[in-house]
């Protein structure tokens, strides 16, 4: 699928007019890389995160296993801090290597990373430079930490110093063993977590994809070396399908496995779930989630100190002393099987979302323009957002035909009061019943439901108590009873 700029800036449109996003600060002129969730980007957002953890978490189990592991395994979450101790990032390897290399332009005075100038546009056009940036008056490439720092306590010196985390990963394996000793978990067994995380990107870009500030839904599972292979590959699989299971096209949805030159110095194996966005060239696609097999590398290096590869091997870094350059906590990491007596450390594979990638994954999946015959006959075009009803902000709209009929706005709050406790309800009395549709179209709600003076009826009448559904998709309308409302409608949101 070919780059559709078009497209992509009426997906950006349609987030700002019906509040999925905003841009932060934006009544100060907005901060780059920093973006706000709207009244429906919230919801959706939430629904998505629900979903995963119900998914990773609550009902784990309800999918077969790797054939020769066992039955049932426990999977279990945490909320580690923001900021942690600073030895934890020097040791993960952050502090030396959590960096990109960046670039100048003296024509533009625009700020670049090095790997993307060959095939970015130059922001400032010909007025200023070519519009290539292998045309433009480039400085010499130069490290850029991503790590954000700040200061624990008074003092703001470099014993104080300490950073945001770049990932949720490394609160997982600091609190292994905690996890193990205060839950009687057993291997193998996971660890989730969803969670803010912060990255000084250079060129923050194409919408919310890249930002400075991002969510995370990661889960570190933990398990036998020998049958890490076969973990690996079910959690590839199984993070594929949940979201085409959710509505996501599988024609503009891969799983690309990494080439050897592209793998980690710790990876064992690495597959990325990737999204065919608007904002991507032809053939290209973006990262969604990352599935790695990370091997023993984590708890190895917290438990000894940050690992270096040399030939095959992961071996401590040392300094010039001999000893190790940044040491581990020193407490063990390891696992005693207490029919075998074997003690080894666990293998770890890591099925690592970005919450806020993934919101964008659905909102451009779910768009769509169709062209439809009003109620006068003439063609206009209906913008839908079909979101599967799992992750739809509200999964179900309430209108009185009527604003000015008391009855009406009565029986439809009554039907508000039903659904409520249950799901999202948006209620909505203001306009032409038409253009009420056109507005929950637009939010995605699956679900419409009428109340006219059929509901009202008279005694006995057969209509009486009943409503017009609207299917979003089909736009077709049946009528059902009140008392089967709530039932149809939590069938098809679970």
């Amino acid at each position: 699928m070919a780059k559709d700029n078009s497209l992509m800036d009426a997906i950006v449109s349609l987030c700002k007019r019906r509040g999925f996003v905003f841009q932060s600060s934006e009544i100060y002129g907005g901060l780059r890389g920093l973006w706000d969730y709207g009244p429906l980007g919230v919801e959706l957002k939430r629904n998505i995160k629900e979903v995963w953890w119900r998914d990773m978490i609550t009902t784990h189990d309800e999918l077969a296993q790797p054939e020769g592991t066992p039955s049932t395994f426990q999977m279990v979450g945490i909320e580690s801090s923001i900021i942690m101790h600073p030895r934890v990032w020097k040791t993960s390897g952050h502090y030396d290597l959590f960096a990109d290399q960046m670039v100048d332009c003296r024509t533009c005075k625009s700020r670049f990373r090095a790997d993307h100038v060959a095939t970015s546009e130059c922001p400032q056009k010909p007025s200023k430079c070519p519009g290539e940036h292998e045309a433009c008056d480039l400085t010499e490439p130069r490290d850029f930490n991503l790590m954000f720092e700040t200061y624990v306590g008074a003092l703001r010196d470099e014993e104080n110093k300490a950073f945001l985390r770049p990932e949720t990963a490394q609160g997982m394996f600091v609190n292994f063993k905690n996890v193990m000793d205060s839950n009687r978990v057993k291997i193998p067994f996971g660890i989730a977590q969803q969670g803010k995380s912060f990255r000084n990107e250079i060129t923050p870009r194409n919408f919310t994809f890249r930002t400075r500030e991002f969510e995370q839904m990661e889960m570190e599972f933990f398990c036998h070396p020998d049958e890490s292979p076969k973990w690996y590959t079910y959690w590839r699989d199984r993070r594929f399908k949940w979201y085409t299971d959710l509505g996501i096209d599988p024609a503009k949805l891969i799983l690309r496995d990494h080439d050897a030159d592209e793998l980690s110095h710790y990876s064992v194996g690495t597959a990325d779930v990737e999204y065919a966005f608007p904002f991507c060239d032809e053939g290209e696609f973006g990262e969604l989630e990352g599935i790695a097999h990370r091997g023993d590398f984590d708890l190895r290096s917290h438990m000894e100190g940050k690992l270096v590869r040399e030939g095959d091997k992961l071996v401590v870094e040392k300094g010039e002393d001999g000893k190790p350059k940044y040491p581990g906590s020193g407490k063990d990491m390891t696992i005693l099987n207490e029919e075998t007596k074997e003690r080894y450390v666990p293998h770890v594979i890591e099925p690592a979302a970005g919450a806020d990638r993934t919101v964008l994954a659905f909102i451009c999946n779910a768009y769509n323009e169709e062209t439809v015959t009003n109620d006068k006959g003439k063609e206009e075009t209906r913008i839908v957002m079909k979101f599967h009803p799992r992750i739809a902000p509200y999964k179900v709209g309430v209108f009185p035909l009527l604003k000015n009929k008391p009855d009406l706005v009565a029986k439809a709050r009554e039907v508000c009061t039903l659904l409520r406790p249950h799901m999202a309800v948006f209620y909505d009395e203001g306009g032409a019943i038409g253009r009420r549709y056109r507005r929950q179209d637009e939010a995605g709600t699956p679900f419409g439901v009428t109340i006219d003076f059929d509901t009202l009826g008279e005694q006995g009448d057969e209509l009486k108590n009943t409503v017009t559904l609207r299917d979003r998709d089909t736009m077709e309308q049946t009528r059902m009873p009140i008392g089967e409302l709530l039932a149809f409608l939590l069938e098809k949101i679970r």
